[in-house]
């Protein structure tokens, strides 16, 4: 993560059951100038079980109203066996890649590619087993907090980096799917990066990219977004995904915004150097003649600098002048006694 801010793009669901579509985002994800893409690896049997209780049907007002978990997850996940394609187009594009796995066994299908980051997904981070599995494999992780309290993203942490994981991320997320602007609190990025001293970013669900550019002005080093060739082709994750030419906008006002920050630095920056010589100073504004008094009348704060500081006319005034002084001279020590 050699960036200001890591940028992935989620491709999720938005393969829409085709590996070429799958390709055509990662190369899209690639030109819009994002830094990885991210994959999802579990199916329909390992992240849930068919059955007719009513638990295991959506409801509460998501996309997804009346699916049940199974049909839902049958036709989101990405098939396995597509993975060496997409991990050596990656690669090929010289654009990093990660996954979030659902279980054990996909932990353990994702080593044989020699999978460089782990991504645990918002609704697992209070599966510690699976965290301390994952972490076991001494990959870096980032971990989507979602809806989770203080106290559960505090545990994940700690058993991630307990288990072994080198490093440890954690992204500020509302899984809601679109989210509300409105819900996704940023204000909370400086207490987590308070609080556990490790990068934190935002998992972004909304809709623009306000909420990514926020993010970034309040420290978010890793943002992640989901990209979709077209929002017109459905599929269970398009109406919240970014088309291309949506998140190469995005990136840009994202690197332009961390470019922005800078440093807590003060004084003049190299191009304001030159607009110094434009500040305010004491000048004659009259004609003053040796002997004169120096008044209020004759010498004024104005542009351009070169004279005495401002705040010195109390000092000066009702001294005299030693010699003449033309209007808009710079007023100086040596001119007076």
């Amino acid at each position: 993560m050699g960036k200001p801010v890591y940028v992935i793009a989620e491709l999720s669901a938005n393969h829409g059951g085709s590996k070429a579509r799958a390709l055509e985002v990662i190369h899209a994800a690639h030109e819009a100038g994002a830094d990885a893409v991210k994959f999802q690896h579990y199916t329909a049997e390992t992240i849930t079980v068919r059955s007719d209780h009513t638990d295991f049907r959506v409801s509460g007002g998501t996309l997804w109203d009346g699916r049940q978990l199974a049909d839902l997850y049958a036709e989101a996940m990405t098939p396995w066996e597509w993975t060496g394609d997409l991990v050596a187009e990656a690669n090929k594009l010289g654009i990093d890649w990660l996954s979030s796995p659902f279980d054990n066994t996909a932990v353990d299908f994702l080593e044989q590619f020699n999978i460089a980051t782990y991504k645990i997904a918002s609704f697992e981070l209070v599966d510690l087993p699976l965290i301390r599995y994952v972490a076991s494999k001494g990959k870096p992780m980032i971990m989507s907090t979602g809806m989770s309290t203080l106290d559960e993203i505090d545990a994940a942490v700690k058993a991630a980096q307990g288990a072994g994981a080198p490093q440890v991320s954690v992204l500020r997320c509302n899984s809601t799917y679109p989210a509300k602007s409105s819900e996704m609190d940023l204000a909370a990025i400086p207490t987590m990066i308070a609080k556990w001293g490790i990068p934190v970013g935002l998992s972004d669900h909304t809709m623009t990219s306000v909420t990514a550019i926020s993010a970034v002005a309040l420290g978010a080093t890793i943002i992640e977004k989901h990209i979709t060739m077209r929002r017109s082709d459905g599929g269970p994750d398009g109406a919240f995904s970014l088309e291309p030419h949506e998140f190469a906008a995005m990136i840009r006002d994202i690197r332009e915004a961390s470019n922005a920050l800078g440093t807590a630095r003060f004084g003049p920056s190299a191009s304001e150097v030159n607009s110094l010589k434009f500040r305010r100073s004491l000048r004659a504004v009259t004609a003053i003649k040796a002997g004169d008094h120096i008044t209020e009348h004759n010498v004024r704060s104005v542009r351009p600098a070169g004279g005495l500081p401002p705040d010195d006319f109390s000092r000066i005034s009702g001294m005299k002048a030693k010699r003449n002084i033309a209007v808009g001279e710079p007023i100086t020590n040596d001119l007076l006694n």
